[in-house]
């Protein structure tokens, strides 16, 4: 069966990352282009997210499957899948973007598969984590750790949350009960794999903490990072705790999380805690985190292209089984992942 998929954003970092993936995997697909400054021949497309008036070109090409690696800040892709029964998947969405998405989606009669792929990496930690749990009904903490390099080839989007957000609070869960907390405090020491070694965690926030607590009904979630600096983790916890970010303009606080090198590592990992047993899961992308993102979301495009699944609301683990999305991430070249209890 012939499979037309649109990737809006195609001209970006990720957006490129994954239709190199994709077409290397599946070359009879037909993977157009969508972008601001798309000429709308071929397979590259004129598409405006903030201007639905474009959005003709996706039923005139008649497209199976809209991939949006867009910031698209009033849902309008998402509304004209759902209308025109167009499977979507999104790995775009910051957690309030995403609360707000599902919370559209979920109201809404679906006649197609709509997919937030969101979380941490492309939306793979969640099903990772059932794969170190003996039962997902018994646990009861996830932790999960993040490494990161500012050597790494990185895009605006991350960038530019930061910039945004560093300064609010955000939401962790401890015995199902909401802690707001900021970035950069309450730093944990961990000890990473992969040679990193142990680095002072500080919060961080990703659709992951919502997800694995209001969807997964997980009742203590956290999520820590470090950079690959540790002078630089240091700051960013000195600034928030003299609370500099607060008096800062957006452009001066974009200048600081903008930084993009030609590329690193990425690593994260998640421990779980499930009826008194602690089990870790290590996983480390050689090629940084713009691979293991397209990555992710070039094996849930698999999955809804390949796997007959009805029509409804999903977060992108749950297309999965967790043991086979295992072994696929395995068996890509540039994926390692360690389990230890």
């Amino acid at each position: 069966m012939e499979h037309n998929i649109l990737v809006i954003g195609g001209n970006g970092l990720i957006g490129k990352t994954m239709i190199r993936i994709l077409k290397s995997r599946n070359p009879h697909l037909s993977v157009f282009v969508g972008g601001r400054k798309g000429k709308n021949t071929g397979s590259d497309l004129k598409i405006d997210v903030t201007h639905p008036e474009t959005f003709h070109i996706i039923k005139e090409n008649k497209i199976d499957l809209i991939i949006l690696s867009v910031n698209d800040k009033e849902d309008h892709v998402l509304r004209f899948a759902i209308e025109n029964k167009i499977d979507y998947l999104d790995i775009t969405k910051p957690t309030p973007d995403l609360v707000r998405a599902y919370s559209i989606a979920k109201n809404r009669d679906v006649q197609s598969r709509i997919v937030f792929s969101s979380g941490w990496m492309g939306g793979i930690v969640n099903g990772l984590a059932k794969t170190i749990a003996d039962k997902a009904a018994d646990i009861q903490e996830v932790k999960l750790f993040v490494y990161y390099s500012v050597k790494d080839l990185a895009g605006e989007s991350s960038a530019h949350f930061m910039a945004e957000n560093v300064a609010k609070p955000f939401i962790r869960y401890q015995n199902n009960r909401q802690v707001p907390i900021k970035h950069f405090l309450d730093s944990e020491n961990f000890n990473f794999s992969f040679g990193i070694g142990t680095r002072e965690a500080y919060n961080f926030d990703v659709p992951d903490l919502y997800i694995l607590n209001q969807i997964e009904n997980v009742p203590n979630v956290s999520v820590k990072m470090t950079y690959n600096s540790k002078f630089i983790t240091w700051l960013l916890g000195a600034f928030q705790k003299i609370r500099l970010f607060n008096i800062l303009s957006l452009k001066e606080r974009r200048m600081i999380f903008g930084s993009s090198g030609k590329g690193d590592q990425s690593v994260f990992e998640i421990v779980v805690k499930s009826n008194n047993e602690v089990r870790k899961l290590s996983l480390q992308s050689t090629k940084g985190q713009a691979e293991l993102t397209a990555l992710s979301a070039v094996l849930h495009t698999e999955e809804l292209l390949m796997s007959p699944h009805e029509n409804k609301v999903y977060f992108s683990h749950q297309l999965h089984q967790p043991s086979i999305l295992m072994d696929k991430l395995k068996a890509y070249e540039t994926i390692n992942i360690q389990s230890v209890s």
